[in-house]
Protein backbone atom coordinates (compact mmCIF):
# COMPACT_ATOMS: atom_id res chain seq x y z
CA UNK A 1 0.00 0.00 0.00
CA UNK A 2 2.63 2.50 0.89
CA UNK A 3 4.80 1.79 -2.26
CA UNK A 4 2.13 3.33 -4.56
CA UNK A 5 2.56 6.96 -2.87
CA UNK A 6 4.85 8.99 -4.33
CA UNK A 7 8.25 9.47 -3.15
CA UNK A 8 7.60 12.75 -1.88
CA UNK A 9 4.39 11.83 -0.30
CA UNK A 10 6.57 8.68 1.33
CA UNK A 11 8.88 11.41 2.66
CA UNK A 12 6.32 13.49 4.32
CA UNK A 13 4.15 10.52 6.07
CA UNK A 14 7.51 8.92 7.55
CA UNK A 15 8.41 11.84 8.76
CA UNK A 16 4.74 12.78 10.82
CA UNK A 17 4.42 9.09 11.56
CA UNK A 18 8.26 9.06 13.32
CA UNK A 19 7.02 12.13 15.25
CA UNK A 20 3.62 10.19 16.02
CA UNK A 21 5.34 7.37 17.17
CA UNK A 22 7.91 9.29 19.27
CA UNK A 23 4.97 11.33 21.27
CA UNK A 24 3.38 7.60 22.23
CA UNK A 25 6.41 6.29 22.98
CA UNK A 26 7.21 9.19 25.32
CA UNK A 27 3.95 9.78 26.77
CA UNK A 28 3.70 5.92 27.30
CA UNK A 29 6.71 5.58 29.21
CA UNK A 30 5.66 9.10 31.15
CA UNK A 31 3.30 7.23 32.25
CA UNK A 32 4.24 4.21 33.11
CA UNK A 33 6.95 6.37 35.38
CA UNK A 34 4.29 7.66 37.47
CA UNK A 35 2.68 4.61 38.10
CA UNK A 36 5.83 3.40 39.01
CA UNK A 37 6.37 6.12 41.35
CA UNK A 38 3.19 5.92 43.34
CA UNK A 39 3.73 2.26 43.68
CA UNK A 40 7.07 3.06 45.46
CA UNK A 41 5.97 5.80 46.63
CA UNK A 42 3.12 4.18 48.89
CA UNK A 43 4.76 0.91 49.93
CA UNK A 44 7.39 3.34 51.24
CA UNK A 45 4.94 5.59 52.79
CA UNK A 46 3.01 2.28 54.26
CA UNK A 47 6.34 0.70 55.72
CA UNK A 48 7.27 4.11 57.64
CA UNK A 49 4.03 4.51 58.90
CA UNK A 50 3.74 0.91 60.18
CA UNK A 51 7.43 0.94 61.47
CA UNK A 52 6.02 4.34 63.41
CA UNK A 53 3.06 2.39 64.78
CA UNK A 54 5.02 -0.20 65.72
CA UNK A 55 7.11 1.76 67.78
CA UNK A 56 4.82 2.98 69.50
CA UNK A 57 3.09 0.02 70.39
CA UNK A 58 6.18 -1.35 71.66
CA UNK A 59 6.67 1.65 73.74
CA UNK A 60 3.01 0.92 75.26
CA UNK A 61 3.71 -2.27 75.60
CA UNK A 62 6.88 -1.41 77.81
CA UNK A 63 4.90 0.99 80.26
CA UNK A 64 2.47 -0.95 81.15
CA UNK A 65 1.47 -2.89 84.34
CA UNK A 66 0.02 -5.18 82.64
CA UNK A 67 1.07 -8.56 81.84
CA UNK A 68 1.33 -8.75 78.11
CA UNK A 69 -0.68 -11.08 76.69
CA UNK A 70 -3.39 -11.47 74.10
CA UNK A 71 -5.56 -11.31 76.42
CA UNK A 72 -4.60 -8.22 78.19
CA UNK A 73 -4.41 -6.27 74.91
CA UNK A 74 -8.01 -4.88 75.07
CA UNK A 75 -6.59 -3.41 78.20
CA UNK A 76 -3.34 -2.42 77.60
CA UNK A 77 -4.49 -0.08 74.58
CA UNK A 78 -7.80 0.88 75.29
CA UNK A 79 -6.93 4.87 74.89
CA UNK A 80 -3.54 4.61 73.51
CA UNK A 81 -4.75 3.21 70.85
CA UNK A 82 -6.68 6.20 69.92
CA UNK A 83 -3.68 8.59 71.40
CA UNK A 84 -1.36 6.65 69.02
CA UNK A 85 -3.18 7.22 66.04
CA UNK A 86 -3.98 10.77 66.35
CA UNK A 87 -0.07 11.28 66.67
CA UNK A 88 0.68 9.24 63.59
CA UNK A 89 -2.67 10.23 61.74
CA UNK A 90 -3.83 6.66 60.45
CA UNK A 91 -6.05 4.12 61.92
CA UNK A 92 -4.74 0.65 62.68
CA UNK A 93 -6.63 -2.10 64.07
CA UNK A 94 -5.15 -5.08 66.69
CA UNK A 95 -6.67 -8.93 66.35
CA UNK A 96 -5.63 -11.91 68.19
CA UNK A 97 -3.49 -14.65 66.94
CA UNK A 98 -6.47 -16.41 65.55
CA UNK A 99 -8.08 -13.63 63.68
CA UNK A 100 -10.42 -12.37 66.06
CA UNK A 101 -10.58 -8.43 66.04
CA UNK A 102 -9.53 -6.61 69.83
CA UNK A 103 -9.37 -3.10 69.57
CA UNK A 104 -9.09 -0.69 66.64
CA UNK A 105 -8.69 3.05 66.39
CA UNK A 106 -11.98 3.60 64.50
CA UNK A 107 -14.67 5.72 65.61
CA UNK A 108 -17.40 2.83 67.12
CA UNK A 109 -19.66 3.72 64.60
CA UNK A 110 -17.43 2.74 62.34
CA UNK A 111 -16.70 -0.78 63.78
CA UNK A 112 -19.22 -2.30 61.55
CA UNK A 113 -17.42 -1.26 58.68
CA UNK A 114 -14.29 -2.84 60.15
CA UNK A 115 -13.62 -7.02 59.55
CA UNK A 116 -14.17 -8.77 63.17
CA UNK A 117 -12.12 -11.93 61.89
CA UNK A 118 -9.65 -12.27 59.39
CA UNK A 119 -9.89 -14.67 56.80
CA UNK A 120 -7.58 -18.14 56.95
CA UNK A 121 -6.11 -17.50 53.69
CA UNK A 122 -4.25 -14.28 55.43
CA UNK A 123 -3.31 -16.16 58.71
CA UNK A 124 -1.47 -18.47 56.66
CA UNK A 125 0.46 -16.12 54.51
CA UNK A 126 1.70 -14.27 57.41
CA UNK A 127 2.62 -17.43 59.58
CA UNK A 128 4.96 -18.10 56.79
CA UNK A 129 6.14 -14.87 55.37
CA UNK A 130 9.80 -14.92 56.08
CA UNK A 131 9.77 -11.28 57.52
CA UNK A 132 6.69 -12.12 59.33
CA UNK A 133 4.74 -9.31 57.62
CA UNK A 134 2.04 -9.88 55.11
CA UNK A 135 0.55 -6.74 52.47
CA UNK A 136 -2.75 -7.58 50.90
CA UNK A 137 -3.95 -5.39 47.93
CA UNK A 138 -7.40 -4.74 47.25
CA UNK A 139 -9.78 -2.25 45.91
CA UNK A 140 -12.76 -0.73 46.22
CA UNK A 141 -15.36 1.43 44.79
CA UNK A 142 -12.71 2.30 42.17
CA UNK A 143 -10.20 3.38 44.96
CA UNK A 144 -7.34 1.09 45.63
CA UNK A 145 -5.58 0.81 49.45
CA UNK A 146 -3.23 -1.59 50.72
CA UNK A 147 -3.29 -3.29 54.38
CA UNK A 148 -0.62 -5.01 55.96
CA UNK A 149 -0.40 -7.68 58.69
CA UNK A 150 2.44 -8.00 60.69
CA UNK A 151 3.17 -9.60 64.75
CA UNK A 152 3.04 -7.97 67.82
CA UNK A 153 5.85 -9.36 70.08
CA UNK A 154 6.39 -9.08 73.78
CA UNK A 155 9.43 -8.27 75.41
CA UNK A 156 10.98 -12.24 74.75
CA UNK A 157 9.75 -11.73 71.11
CA UNK A 158 6.79 -13.82 71.64
CA UNK A 159 3.89 -13.43 69.33
CA UNK A 160 0.87 -11.81 71.22
CA UNK A 161 -1.29 -10.13 68.27
CA UNK A 162 -1.68 -9.32 64.88
CA UNK A 163 -1.84 -5.32 63.73
CA UNK A 164 -3.67 -4.40 60.76
CA UNK A 165 -2.78 -0.88 58.95
CA UNK A 166 -5.06 0.06 56.20
CA UNK A 167 -3.75 1.77 54.08
CA UNK A 168 -5.49 4.40 50.98
CA UNK A 169 -3.68 5.65 47.99
CA UNK A 170 -4.68 8.87 48.04
CA UNK A 171 -3.07 9.59 43.91
CA UNK A 172 -5.38 12.40 43.31
CA UNK A 173 -2.05 15.06 43.56
CA UNK A 174 0.18 13.19 41.29
CA UNK A 175 -2.79 11.97 38.65
CA UNK A 176 -3.02 16.02 38.19
CA UNK A 177 0.52 16.54 38.13
CA UNK A 178 0.79 13.70 35.69
CA UNK A 179 -2.34 15.27 33.46
CA UNK A 180 -0.51 18.54 33.44
CA UNK A 181 2.69 16.98 32.47
CA UNK A 182 0.71 14.99 29.23
CA UNK A 183 -1.05 18.34 28.25
CA UNK A 184 2.18 20.27 28.45
CA UNK A 185 3.81 17.21 26.61
CA UNK A 186 1.02 17.34 23.82
CA UNK A 187 1.18 20.96 23.01
CA UNK A 188 4.90 20.68 22.70
CA UNK A 189 4.39 17.60 20.23
CA UNK A 190 1.69 19.82 18.10
CA UNK A 191 4.19 22.27 18.07
CA UNK A 192 6.99 20.01 16.77
CA UNK A 193 4.05 18.34 15.08
CA UNK A 194 3.89 21.53 12.49
CA UNK A 195 7.49 22.17 12.53
CA UNK A 196 7.79 18.33 11.08
CA UNK A 197 5.21 19.27 8.79
CA UNK A 198 6.71 22.41 7.32
CA UNK A 199 10.33 20.54 7.70
CA UNK A 200 9.32 17.57 5.90
CA UNK A 201 7.63 19.75 3.13
CA UNK A 202 10.34 21.54 2.14
CA UNK A 203 13.33 18.36 2.67
CA UNK A 204 10.78 16.45 -0.17
CA UNK A 205 10.31 19.47 -2.21
CA UNK A 206 14.08 19.49 -2.47
CA UNK A 207 14.71 16.03 -2.65
CA UNK A 208 12.43 15.47 -5.43
CA UNK A 209 12.95 18.56 -7.33
CA UNK A 210 15.77 17.53 -8.78
CA UNK A 211 14.48 13.76 -9.46
CA UNK A 212 11.52 15.74 -10.99
CA UNK A 213 14.02 17.21 -13.46
CA UNK A 214 15.48 14.29 -14.34
CA UNK A 215 12.13 12.46 -14.72
CA UNK A 216 10.91 15.40 -17.10
CA UNK A 217 14.37 15.10 -19.02
CA UNK A 218 13.89 11.43 -19.38
CA UNK A 219 10.58 11.33 -20.70
CA UNK A 220 11.64 14.02 -22.85
CA UNK A 221 14.56 11.75 -24.38
CA UNK A 222 14.15 10.93 -27.80
CA UNK A 223 16.31 8.55 -29.44
CA UNK A 224 16.08 10.35 -33.12
CA UNK A 225 16.62 13.65 -32.02
CA UNK A 226 19.39 15.62 -29.45
CA UNK A 227 18.90 16.04 -26.09
CA UNK A 228 20.17 18.35 -23.73
CA UNK A 229 21.85 17.96 -20.59
CA UNK A 230 20.52 17.85 -16.95
CA UNK A 231 21.90 20.61 -14.93
CA UNK A 232 21.08 21.10 -11.42
CA UNK A 233 22.77 23.91 -9.06
CA UNK A 234 23.99 22.08 -5.72
CA UNK A 235 22.52 18.51 -6.13
CA UNK A 236 23.35 16.42 -3.17
CA UNK A 237 25.90 13.41 -3.45
CA UNK A 238 23.00 10.93 -4.94
CA UNK A 239 21.22 12.94 -7.29
CA UNK A 240 24.62 14.07 -8.39
CA UNK A 241 25.70 10.84 -9.61
CA UNK A 242 22.31 10.40 -10.88
CA UNK A 243 23.25 12.97 -13.01
CA UNK A 244 25.97 12.63 -13.78
CA UNK A 245 24.88 9.05 -15.22
CA UNK A 246 22.63 10.51 -17.02
CA UNK A 247 24.69 13.30 -19.24
CA UNK A 248 27.23 10.00 -19.71
CA UNK A 249 24.62 8.48 -21.48
CA UNK A 250 23.14 11.39 -23.74
CA UNK A 251 26.98 11.62 -24.44
CA UNK A 252 27.13 8.03 -25.61
CA UNK A 253 23.60 8.09 -27.08
CA UNK A 254 24.22 10.88 -29.51
CA UNK A 255 27.62 8.94 -30.38
CA UNK A 256 25.83 5.48 -30.99
CA UNK A 257 23.29 7.44 -33.04
CA UNK A 258 25.87 9.01 -34.75
CA UNK A 259 27.27 5.79 -35.80
CA UNK A 260 23.83 4.21 -36.20
CA UNK A 261 22.81 6.55 -39.10
CA UNK A 262 25.91 6.79 -40.14
CA UNK A 263 26.07 2.63 -40.86
CA UNK A 264 22.38 2.47 -42.07
CA UNK A 265 22.91 5.37 -45.02
CA UNK A 266 25.96 3.54 -45.63
CA UNK A 267 24.13 -0.39 -45.66
CA UNK A 268 21.40 1.65 -47.65
CA UNK A 269 22.97 2.91 -50.20
CA UNK A 270 24.96 -0.39 -50.81
CA UNK A 271 21.72 -1.97 -51.07
CA UNK A 272 20.96 0.53 -53.43
CA UNK A 273 23.94 0.06 -55.18
CA UNK A 274 23.74 -3.76 -55.73
CA UNK A 275 20.06 -3.28 -57.06
CA UNK A 276 21.03 -0.35 -59.71
CA UNK A 277 23.80 -3.01 -60.96
CA UNK A 278 21.45 -5.51 -61.09
CA UNK A 279 19.05 -4.24 -62.74
CA UNK A 280 21.67 -2.68 -65.28
CA UNK A 281 22.66 -5.79 -66.24
CA UNK A 282 19.59 -7.03 -67.00
CA UNK A 283 19.71 -5.22 -69.95
CA UNK A 284 23.41 -5.74 -70.74
CA UNK A 285 22.97 -9.52 -71.55
CA UNK A 286 21.20 -9.43 -74.19
CA UNK A 287 22.74 -6.53 -75.86
CA UNK A 288 26.20 -8.99 -75.13
CA UNK A 289 24.41 -11.56 -76.92
CA UNK A 290 22.96 -9.43 -79.42
CA UNK A 291 26.32 -8.19 -80.60
CA UNK A 292 28.19 -11.86 -80.38
CA UNK A 293 25.16 -13.33 -82.78
CA UNK A 294 25.43 -10.27 -85.03
CA UNK A 295 29.36 -10.55 -85.49
CA UNK A 296 29.07 -14.86 -86.00
CA UNK A 297 26.07 -13.90 -89.10
CA UNK A 298 27.05 -11.00 -90.88
CA UNK A 299 28.05 -11.14 -94.26
CA UNK A 300 28.16 -7.81 -96.17
CA UNK A 301 27.07 -9.76 -99.43
CA UNK A 302 23.85 -10.72 -97.52
CA UNK A 303 20.78 -9.32 -99.32
CA UNK A 304 18.77 -9.01 -96.57
CA UNK A 305 21.85 -7.54 -94.52
CA UNK A 306 19.86 -3.56 -94.47
CA UNK A 307 17.28 -5.28 -92.45
CA UNK A 308 19.08 -7.72 -90.45
CA UNK A 309 21.27 -4.36 -89.20
CA UNK A 310 17.80 -2.26 -88.57
CA UNK A 311 16.63 -5.14 -86.23
CA UNK A 312 19.98 -5.43 -84.72
CA UNK A 313 20.05 -1.46 -83.75
CA UNK A 314 16.47 -1.70 -82.39
CA UNK A 315 17.12 -4.26 -80.19
CA UNK A 316 20.07 -2.54 -78.78
CA UNK A 317 17.99 0.70 -78.93
CA UNK A 318 15.77 -0.75 -76.84
CA UNK A 319 18.19 -2.34 -74.30
CA UNK A 320 19.40 1.14 -74.38
CA UNK A 321 16.23 3.06 -73.04
CA UNK A 322 15.99 -0.13 -70.51
CA UNK A 323 19.13 1.25 -69.52
CA UNK A 324 18.17 5.03 -69.36
CA UNK A 325 14.81 4.53 -67.40
CA UNK A 326 16.36 2.60 -64.71
CA UNK A 327 18.59 5.52 -64.31
CA UNK A 328 15.84 8.39 -64.70
CA UNK A 329 14.00 6.64 -61.97
CA UNK A 330 16.90 6.27 -59.46
CA UNK A 331 17.66 10.60 -60.16
CA UNK A 332 14.10 11.26 -59.80
CA UNK A 333 14.33 9.44 -56.59
CA UNK A 334 17.48 10.51 -54.96
CA UNK A 335 16.39 13.90 -55.77
CA UNK A 336 13.72 15.02 -53.54
CA UNK A 337 10.71 17.53 -54.87
CA UNK A 338 11.00 20.96 -54.37
CA UNK A 339 7.74 22.47 -52.93
CA UNK A 340 6.55 24.95 -55.77
CA UNK A 341 2.79 25.22 -53.52
CA UNK A 342 1.06 26.07 -56.92
CA UNK A 343 -2.99 26.82 -56.84
CA UNK A 344 -4.19 24.06 -58.30
CA UNK A 345 -7.03 22.40 -59.43
CA UNK A 346 -7.01 18.94 -58.30
CA UNK A 347 -9.51 17.49 -59.85
CA UNK A 348 -8.54 18.78 -63.57
CA UNK A 349 -4.96 17.63 -62.78
CA UNK A 350 -5.83 14.43 -61.82
CA UNK A 351 -7.65 13.84 -65.27
CA UNK A 352 -5.42 15.21 -67.08
CA UNK A 353 -3.06 12.40 -65.66
CA UNK A 354 -5.47 9.57 -66.14
CA UNK A 355 -5.96 10.78 -69.66
CA UNK A 356 -2.63 10.08 -71.14
CA UNK A 357 -2.96 5.98 -70.31
CA UNK A 358 -4.71 4.84 -73.72
CA UNK A 359 -6.63 1.38 -71.53
CA UNK A 360 -10.11 1.59 -71.95
CA UNK A 361 -10.16 0.03 -68.53
CA UNK A 362 -9.22 2.96 -66.73
CA UNK A 363 -11.25 5.46 -65.80
CA UNK A 364 -12.03 8.64 -63.57
CA UNK A 365 -14.82 10.22 -61.64
CA UNK A 366 -15.13 13.07 -59.52
CA UNK A 367 -18.19 14.71 -57.67
CA UNK A 368 -17.23 18.06 -57.89
CA UNK A 369 -15.47 20.38 -61.11
CA UNK A 370 -12.99 21.83 -58.51
CA UNK A 371 -11.62 20.98 -55.38
CA UNK A 372 -7.90 24.07 -54.63
CA UNK A 373 -5.21 22.79 -53.38
CA UNK A 374 -1.87 24.15 -53.07
CA UNK A 375 0.48 21.38 -54.67
CA UNK A 376 3.35 21.39 -57.73
CA UNK A 377 1.32 20.21 -60.87
CA UNK A 378 4.43 18.29 -62.00
CA UNK A 379 4.67 15.95 -58.67
CA UNK A 380 0.86 15.47 -58.61
CA UNK A 381 0.92 14.55 -61.95
CA UNK A 382 4.17 11.69 -61.28
CA UNK A 383 1.77 10.73 -58.17
CA UNK A 384 -1.18 9.96 -60.20
CA UNK A 385 0.66 8.04 -63.07
CA UNK A 386 2.79 6.09 -61.01
CA UNK A 387 0.06 4.62 -58.52
CA UNK A 388 -2.11 4.05 -61.88
CA UNK A 389 1.10 2.49 -63.64
CA UNK A 390 1.34 0.35 -60.24
CA UNK A 391 -2.38 -0.78 -60.51
CA UNK A 392 -2.07 -1.82 -64.59
CA UNK A 393 0.92 -3.74 -63.63
CA UNK A 394 -1.07 -5.76 -60.73
CA UNK A 395 -4.08 -6.66 -63.34
CA UNK A 396 -2.08 -8.49 -66.25
CA UNK A 397 -3.38 -11.75 -65.74
CA UNK A 398 -6.88 -10.72 -64.57
CA UNK A 399 -9.62 -11.47 -67.43
CA UNK A 400 -11.61 -7.95 -66.81
CA UNK A 401 -9.43 -5.57 -65.32
CA UNK A 402 -10.65 -2.52 -64.33
CA UNK A 403 -8.84 0.68 -62.74
CA UNK A 404 -10.75 3.51 -61.02
CA UNK A 405 -9.51 6.83 -60.47
CA UNK A 406 -11.45 9.54 -58.37
CA UNK A 407 -11.05 12.20 -57.10
CA UNK A 408 -13.30 13.75 -53.66
CA UNK A 409 -13.67 15.98 -50.83
CA UNK A 410 -13.13 14.88 -47.33
CA UNK A 411 -13.09 17.81 -44.45
CA UNK A 412 -10.18 20.16 -44.71
CA UNK A 413 -8.48 17.64 -47.27
CA UNK A 414 -8.86 16.29 -50.61
CA UNK A 415 -9.36 12.29 -51.30
CA UNK A 416 -7.83 10.58 -54.29
CA UNK A 417 -8.28 6.93 -54.80
CA UNK A 418 -7.12 4.78 -56.91
CA UNK A 419 -8.30 1.43 -57.52
CA UNK A 420 -7.40 -1.96 -59.33
CA UNK A 421 -9.16 -5.45 -58.99
CA UNK A 422 -6.04 -6.82 -59.57
CA UNK A 423 -3.68 -9.65 -57.37
CA UNK A 424 -3.77 -8.09 -54.91
CA UNK A 425 -0.43 -7.40 -52.14
CA UNK A 426 0.06 -10.43 -49.84
CA UNK A 427 0.63 -10.12 -45.94
CA UNK A 428 4.35 -10.97 -46.34
CA UNK A 429 4.46 -7.81 -48.61
CA UNK A 430 2.49 -5.17 -46.94
CA UNK A 431 4.78 -3.81 -44.63
CA UNK A 432 7.39 -3.13 -46.76
CA UNK A 433 5.37 -1.83 -50.20
CA UNK A 434 6.60 1.80 -49.74
CA UNK A 435 10.48 0.56 -48.73
CA UNK A 436 12.41 2.12 -51.46
CA UNK A 437 14.16 -0.21 -53.00
CA UNK A 438 11.21 -3.21 -52.55
CA UNK A 439 9.44 -4.81 -55.70
CA UNK A 440 7.08 -7.55 -56.35
CA UNK A 441 8.02 -7.61 -60.17
CA UNK A 442 10.44 -9.31 -62.08
CA UNK A 443 11.67 -5.85 -63.21
CA UNK A 444 11.77 -2.97 -62.48
CA UNK A 445 13.36 -0.91 -59.20
CA UNK A 446 10.90 -0.56 -57.07
CA UNK A 447 11.48 3.34 -56.26
CA UNK A 448 7.81 4.22 -57.77
CA UNK A 449 5.41 3.79 -54.63
CA UNK A 450 8.34 5.04 -52.17
CA UNK A 451 8.57 8.33 -54.39
CA UNK A 452 5.08 9.04 -54.11
CA UNK A 453 4.86 8.27 -50.26
CA UNK A 454 7.77 11.14 -50.33
CA UNK A 455 5.93 13.24 -52.52
CA UNK A 456 2.82 13.15 -50.42
CA UNK A 457 4.95 13.29 -47.06
CA UNK A 458 6.25 16.55 -48.84
CA UNK A 459 3.27 18.43 -49.02
CA UNK A 460 1.76 17.63 -45.57
CA UNK A 461 0.03 14.98 -46.87
CA UNK A 462 -0.85 10.87 -46.24
CA UNK A 463 -0.88 7.74 -48.31
CA UNK A 464 -2.39 4.54 -46.92
CA UNK A 465 -3.72 1.14 -49.01
CA UNK A 466 -6.40 -1.01 -48.33
CA UNK A 467 -5.52 -4.61 -50.00
CA UNK A 468 -7.10 -8.37 -50.32
CA UNK A 469 -4.90 -10.91 -52.40
CA UNK A 470 -7.02 -12.01 -55.48
CA UNK A 471 -9.69 -9.54 -54.99
CA UNK A 472 -7.61 -5.99 -55.89
CA UNK A 473 -6.26 -2.87 -53.88
CA UNK A 474 -7.12 0.61 -53.10
CA UNK A 475 -4.70 3.65 -52.52
CA UNK A 476 -6.01 6.30 -50.79
CA UNK A 477 -3.80 9.64 -51.13
CA UNK A 478 -4.84 13.07 -49.01
CA UNK A 479 -3.96 16.49 -49.41
CA UNK A 480 -4.42 19.41 -47.53
CA UNK A 481 -7.39 21.74 -49.08
CA UNK A 482 -6.45 25.65 -49.45
CA UNK A 483 -7.55 27.84 -47.01
CA UNK A 484 -10.41 29.90 -48.50
CA UNK A 485 -9.10 33.21 -49.82
CA UNK A 486 -5.51 31.55 -50.26
CA UNK A 487 -6.01 31.42 -53.96
CA UNK A 488 -7.65 33.52 -56.49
Amino acid sequence: MFRIFSLRSRIFISMIFWVVIAFVLIASVTIYQYSEQNRDYHSERMERKEEQVKQSIDLVLQKTTYPVTTENLGHIFRDEIYEIALVQNINFNIYDLQGQLIKSSRPKFEVDSISTCLDAEVLNKLAVAPTNRYVEKKSASGYSYQASYSYINDKRFKHVGILNLPYFEDNSFNDKELREILLRLTGAYLLLMLLAIGLAYFISKYITRSLQTISDRLNKTDLTKRNEKIIVENPSEEIGKLITSYNAMIDELEISAAKLAKGEREQAWREMAKQVAHEIKNPLTPMRLSVQSFERKFDPDDPDIAKKVSEFSKTLIQQIDTMSSIASAFSNFANMPAQQNETLNVVEIVKMAVDIFDENYIHFSSDEEEIIAKLDRTQLIRVVTNLVKNATQAIVNVDTPHILVTVSREGDFVKMTVKDNGMGISMESKERVFEPKFTTKTSGMGLGLGMVKNIVETYKGSISFVSEPAKGTVFTVRFPIAKVGTHR
